[in-house]
C-alpha cells in the first residue's frame, strides 16, 4: 500500500462547511440512538463493528438524501 494512501481516508472525512458540523454530529447521535449503536465517548471507532459503522453511515446518508429531495421539491421550507 502506498504511504500516502493512509492519509486519504482522513482527508475525505473532513467537514467542508464548518457551520454544519453541529448538525452532522446531532444526526450521528440520532442515528446511533435509533439503531441502538453505542458511540464511543473517546472518539475512537476501532471497537465499533463494521456492520454498526455501516448502518450509521447508511442511516445518515439516507436522511441527507431525504432532506435534499425535500429542499429541491420546495416542501422542506
Amino acid at each position: 500500500m502506498p504511504a500516502n494512501q493512509n492519509n486519504s481516508s482522513s482527508s475525505r472525512n473532513r467537514v467542508l462547511v464548518k457551520e454544519s458540523k453541529g448538525a452532522l454530529e446531532n444526526m450521528k447521535m440520532e442515528a446511533a440512538q435509533s439503531l441502538g449503536v453505542q458511540i464511543p465517548q473517546d472518539g475512537y471507532y476501532g471497537n465499533v463493528t463494521s456492520r454498526d459503522a455501516g448502518s450509521l453511515g447508511g442511516y445518515i446518508t439516507k436522511n441527507l438524501v431525504r432532506i435534499a429531495e425535500q429542499q429541491l421539491s420546495g416542501s422542506g421550507r
